[in-house]
């Protein structure tokens, strides 16, 4: 175990190594280095936003059956998918930060905010969303840290600080705790539907992108949120769990069974998506979606998504209902091919253009509708990677995030 260990993280610096070159290189040579352009002005890195923002988003959502409505299987995962839905959080603000040409105006949107863009309500619900997952996390913390606030050391010190001096541990306090966490959960899932099917709307109301443009894309955005988020907590659990015990096995299956059920309604509105213009063989998106299904980059679709994402995942989920590891390994194909969804969103709404004939009329390296992330932007990708693996390791192993005080009540 030991030596794994220690192999794992020779890994991960070595990662983390080559992904903060690439931020070096970002920061002093801007977005040069890339392969955006006039043309296709996002790329990889928008892809990686949306991606965690689904992640963390689906994650709350899944917290909120716990603490909302007090499925009773469920709140032993809780403050596990709160503090993922924060962590994903802030890796998707990272990458859209990156994504920045003049990096320093981010603060912009807060100082001059125009309330006519749905990019500033995005935006300014990202961060109510951010306050709201910090203040539910302390809650649902804060008695399990007032419990260590009495040992000596480091860990003493953290809990006392985390407790903002709150250390009382009566079951008056507990159950005020869990009072405000239902309060707020309520309040937050309106919240994360608002802000990541305003994400959804974003892209759905640019009319001059008719793969995007119409009125589903918020719907698309919330069930690939539910998808991904749960299986990647359906992963964790069964890989990162310390107790292998009948109440672990029941919330496995469980989850599992949330999986199959999303997994599969996402497939029938991706069906519907697909199906309907190339029955009728008419419409703007119909080259879009030829260019996803047989384009240079078929594989993203064929391979990573509809293979490895979703019918493997299918059939260990329906084989193995009740298997811990058949099911980790099926949320864990689930939440990181769901990347592919991602790419395969934001990448063909640019790679074909408006309107025929732009192409051949101005000729420069940038003004091209060809586009393959470069390694710089792999590179950046990969660092925000492994920041998301360092921040969840180090929560996971200084935090009470598997339940050691008393559960939600119902």
């Amino acid at each position: 175990m030991k030596r794994a260990r220690g192999l794992a993280t020779l890994v991960w610096l070595v990662l983390f190594a080559v992904g903060t070159y690439g931020v070096v290189l970002r920061l002093t040579d801007g977005l040069r280095p890339t392969e955006l352009g006039s043309y296709v002005v996002w790329g990889l890195w928008i892809s990686v936003d949306i991606y965690f923002i689904g992640l963390s988003a689906g994650a709350f959502l899944l917290s909120s059956l716990a603490y909302v409505l007090g499925v009773k299987q469920l709140e032993p995962v809780g403050k596990l998918a709160l503090f993922t839905a924060l962590v994903t959080l802030l890796l998707a603000m990272l990458s859209a930060w990156f994504d920045i040409g003049h990096m320093e105006r981010f603060i912009y949107v807060f100082l001059r905010p125009n309330f006519g863009s749905l990019m500033t309500w995005v935006i300014w619900l990202y961060m109510a969303y951010f306050l709201l997952l910090l203040t539910e996390l302390w809650l649902a913390l804060r008695a399990d840290m007032a419990a260590l606030a009495g040992v000596e050391g480091w860990r003493g010190r953290l809990a006392r600080l985390v407790c903002l001096g709150d250390t009382d541990t009566s079951p008056a306090s507990v159950e005020r705790d869990h009072r405000r966490l239902r309060i707020l959960g309520s309040f937050g899932v309106v919240l994360a539907v608002a802000f990541h099917g305003g994400m959804g709307a974003l892209f759905g109301s640019i009319v001059a992108r008719p793969y995007w443009f119409g009125p589903l894309y918020p719907i698309f955005f919330l069930t690939g949120a539910l998808v991904s988020g749960s299986a990647l907590l359906l992963a964790l659990g069964a890989f990162a769990w310390p107790r292998h015990d009948a109440a672990w096995r029941e919330m496995l299956t469980l989850l599992g069974r949330v999986v199959l059920a999303l997994l599969a309604f996402d497939v029938l509105l991706e069906w519907a998506e697909f199906s309907i213009p190339f029955w009728y063989g008419v419409g703007h998106e119909l080259d879009l979606l030829q260019t996803v299904l047989f384009g240079p980059f078929w594989y993203v679709f064929w391979i990573f998504h509809l293979l490895l994402g979703t019918i493997v995942p299918l059939f260990l989920l329906i084989r193995w209902p009740r298997e811990p590891s058949r099911l980790g390994v099926a949320g864990l194909l689930v939440a990181l091919t769901y990347m592919a969804v991602r790419l395969n969103i934001v990448i063909p709404g640019f790679v074909t253009p408006a309107f025929s004939g732009i192409d051949q009329a101005f000729t420069d390296p940038r003004l091209t509708f060809n586009y393959v992330p470069s390694m710089m932007e792999w590179q950046v990708s990969l660092f925000v990677a492994m920041l998301g693996v360092a921040l969840f390791y180090v929560g996971y192993r200084v935090l009470p995030l598997v339940g050691r005080h008393k559960e939600v009540s119902s």
